[in-house]
């Protein structure tokens, strides 16, 4: 190809995509599990991952103000574009429920607060997103995660792994549905009714 070609070709190809800094969470009263990752083009890798704990004998405003002040220094500190969350699931005990509740909602003020936008998946999706089966156990996940992320070991405690597993699964839903909207995609075949 002569030279002027290649110019040509070069000056006409997209720029390398800007790297993307996802905040999974998965939330819970005692223990918030978080993970940052970056991904840039088809490759992540883990900026950080840990839990924040509450006391249990603590009582549950200030648990939520732990909750919502780490949160909120992970977003000054790591300054994510977008956070991923996992969904309240069915639970048989509503005052477990109601409790995770609000340390959801504390941490989608955190977020919120922070600028970001929040995307919610289901542990089904975020099953699904990272090892390709809705039904996978925990140490599939995990080890998915390990794999995904080029780590030396699954992440510890389970809570840190369940949020980098949900950072995976929101880059790799976004992936996808940004490349369907750029290749066309036209949505459902049939409207919701």
């Amino acid at each position: 190809m002569p030279e002027e070609s290649w110019q040509m070709l070069k000056n006409e190809m997209p720029p390398p995509a800007a790297a993307r800094i996802t905040l999974g969470i998965d939330p819970g009263t005692a223990i918030v599990g978080f993970a940052v990752v970056r991904a840039q083009g088809n490759q992540m890798s883990l900026l950080a991952c840990d839990v924040i704990t509450t006391p249990a004998g603590m009582p549950l405003a200030q648990r939520l103000q732990i909750i919502y002040e780490g949160l909120s220094t992970l977003v000054q500190t790591y300054k994510p574009n977008e956070a991923a969350m996992e969904e309240l699931f069915f639970a048989k005990n509503a005052r477990t429920a109601m409790t995770v509740g609000h340390a959801r909602g504390v941490a989608m003020l955190a977020l919120a607060n922070g600028g970001l936008p929040v995307s919610e998946y289901t542990p089904k999706q975020v099953k699904q997103a990272v090892t390709g089966y809705g039904g996978a156990d925990k140490n599939q996940v995990g080890e998915m995660v390990r794999i995904l992320l080029k780590l030396q070991a699954v992440p510890k405690p389970d809570d840190a792994a369940d949020a980098a597993a949900i950072a995976i699964c929101h880059l790799n839903t976004a992936s996808y549905t940004s490349a369907t909207n750029i290749v066309g995609y036209p949505g459902p075949r049939y409207p919701a009714r």
